[in-house]
């Protein structure tokens, strides 16, 4: 406002410029009035006449306005190669295994300076990691989200079984009497013995038997390697690892719900320019690995 008046000399064409009212620049002006002890601008039948102390500030409140627009510039800018920091993601062992290697392969390459750190957090830890600035993307799975977190799918997610080829003969195929009389290893990040699928089977008025749990799928296919148990996990955990343990898959033989996996971040970094990128750079990484979610 100050250098719009420098500029024009009238108030009315300095409120059609920025878009105010004669009476808001009049506040304005009242204001850093009040603020230097000087009236600044005098009213003159040709326009407002600048004062000395006016004239004299022209230059370096140009300098302070020209500073504040390259720091917001910058702000709003991101320069992958140049970029230098640590981005800490919060995500359990699923995404940790089938996104995080691929998302650091592609830093290493477009943004060097930048490092990865994650943090093995549930999805209430993981929230109010968000909030708190303790992470700045999560990467996993919710059915509802609070107001001050945002979200983008990355790929739904669907489950397979996986075990040894004599506790699975006819796989891929897999019938629910074989699945029901199997013993189970169940991946369970808080210990449970129960989840998801025993639910689906009570409501069958079937069951399964869970011998272990663990809170890791890595560690529960190194445990079905070494046993007759089976498991039942997400299908891209199991394509990408089961072959490696010795392990065929199958079909589960009853419906599983799938789930979006997502990344998520707090709002106020909505239109933050680094998430953006990582955003970016995590939705090509499932394309480059997996094809189109």
């Amino acid at each position: 406002m100050f250098l719009g008046l420098l500029r024009h000399r009238k108030a009315l064409n300095v409120a059609a410029e920025l878009g105010l009212t004669q009476s808001a620049i009049s506040q304005a002006l009242k204001r850093l009035r009040d603020i230097f002890g000087d009236d600044l601008f005098l009213r003159r039948p040709h326009g407002m006449e600048p004062t000395a102390l006016a004239l004299a500030l022209e230059a370096p409140v140009s300098q302070a306005v020209d500073s504040l627009r390259g720091a917001l510039g910058a702000a709003r800018s991101f320069d992958p190669q140049s970029a230098e920091g640590v981005i800490r993601i919060a995500t359990l062992d699923a995404q940790q295994a089938v996104l995080i290697p691929a998302l650091a392969a592609r830093l290493r390459q477009r943004a060097p300076g930048l490092r990865l750190s994650i943090l093995p957090l549930g999805r209430a830890e993981a929230i109010d990691a968000l909030g708190r600035g303790r992470a700045d993307l999560s990467l996993g799975f919710l059915w509802t989200t609070p107001e001050t977190i945002s979200g983008e799918r990355l790929f739904t997610e669907h489950y397979l079984v996986a075990g040894r080829s004599s506790s699975l003969p006819h796989a891929p195929m897999l019938d629910l009497d074989a699945y029901c009389a199997a013993d189970h290893v169940l991946v369970s990040p808080a210990g449970d013995l129960h989840g998801v699928v025993d639910e689906q089977l009570a409501a069958m008025r079937r069951f399964r038997r869970v011998v272990l749990g663990l809170p890791g799928f890595l560690p529960a296919l190194a445990a079905v390697a070494a046993s007759d148990a089976l498991v039942t996990l997400p299908s891209r955990i199991a394509l990408a690892f089961a072959d490696g343990f010795g392990l065929v898959t199958a079909e589960p033989p009853l419906p599983i719900r799938p789930f979006p996996v997502s990344v998520f971040w707090h709002i106020r970094d909505d239109a933050n320019p680094r998430t953006l990128y990582l955003r970016r750079e995590l939705a090509e990484a499932v394309i480059a690995e997996n094809g189109v979610p």
